[in-house]
């Protein structure tokens, strides 16, 4: 069985020395699992680094080693992986990332459930609330996704925005990459559709080495992730929309009143603030009705 390891970079010539090492220490003494023998292989995809990261990935002597000749963005890079793991016969795919951020001791972790025919794609579990790597404020945002990502999928994923995850080589032909930002969650939502089967696992982190480059600040943070979880409860599942309708004019409220403060103005627009306050009334209205047996 050939498993291609993929691993998606943008100016990490500092960290993918570290990270493959990591990775070749880890799948040194596993060279057959439940029966199958392992062959493993090292895939670099370069997102149009402006660093040395393509002289590093070939001194490295990794199997494969593919770039953009421009910067595209994560998804973009993940899906030109993919494609490429497939086109060289991959039988299992995992994706890590190039910052070492993922400890490469839990790569079996993620290869286990579908070897042993359990699950179709396995996606890592960060515990977000007990990691020291995650301010309050993304701990929140990536808690509350991961719920609505379950809810929409069906599915019991703890840590939807995990990119550390394996699929089967069915699983992976099924991927449709839609958006840079939530490309991880809505690859989880496809799956589901599609009747994949899905586990999750805890995984261990290392500690950081640079700033996300996904997120430039705690207000960017908020924008994408209200935009993203309005985006994937419209999209996905409109005839959920009697049930979701409160939160979703919650989300609403909150992220007019956050673009009053990013743009420093001292009072919103009118229409703005018209829809502001249409929002939090009607989501209090339906919260009322909804839960006035429990809490009224």
């Amino acid at each position: 069985m050939k498993i291609i390891i993929q691993i998606p970079c943008y100016n990490e010539e500092f960290q993918l020395d570290q990270t493959v090492k990591a990775i070749r220490n880890s799948i040194a003494s596993f060279k057959s699992l439940y029966g199958y023998n392992l062959k493993w292989e090292l895939l670099i995809i370069d997102d149009g680094s402006t660093d040395k990261t393509l002289e590093v990935a070939s001194r490295l002597k990794v199997d494969h080693i593919i770039s953009n000749k421009v910067n595209k963005g994560l998804a973009y890079t993940f899906q030109k992986g993919i494609d490429k793991s497939l086109k060289e016969g991959a039988d299992l795919i995992i994706n890590t990332d190039g910052d070492n951020q993922y400890d490469a001791s839990c790569l079996i972790s993620l290869l286990e459930p579908i070897l042993n025919g359990t699950a179709d794609i396995v996606i890592g579990d960060r515990q977000i609330l007990k990691s020291e790597e995650f301010n309050t404020i993304k701990k929140i945002f990536q808690v509350v996704g991961s719920y609505f990502v379950r809810l929409i999928s069906k599915t019991n994923v703890r840590d939807a925005p995990c990119g550390f995850r394996s699929f089967s080589r069915h699983a992976a032909s099924k991927i449709q990459i839609c958006d840079n930002y939530t490309y991880t969650l809505e690859n989880i939502i496809q799956a589901s559709m599609n009747k994949m089967r899905i586990f999750s696992t805890p995984v261990k982190t290392n500690p950081s080495t640079r700033e996300s480059r996904l997120i430039k600040s705690n207000i960017s943070y908020i924008f994408a992730s209200i935009s993203t979880l309005i985006r994937m409860i419209l999209h996905y599942r409109i005839f959920y929309i009697n049930r979701f309708f409160p939160y979703v004019l919650l989300f609403t409220s909150i992220y007019l009143y956050a673009i009053s403060i990013f743009k420093n103005s001292d009072q919103m627009s009118l229409e703005n603030k018209i829809m502001f306050i249409a929002a939090t009334i009607f989501a209090l209205c339906f919260v009322k009705l909804k839960y006035k047996n429990k809490f009224f």
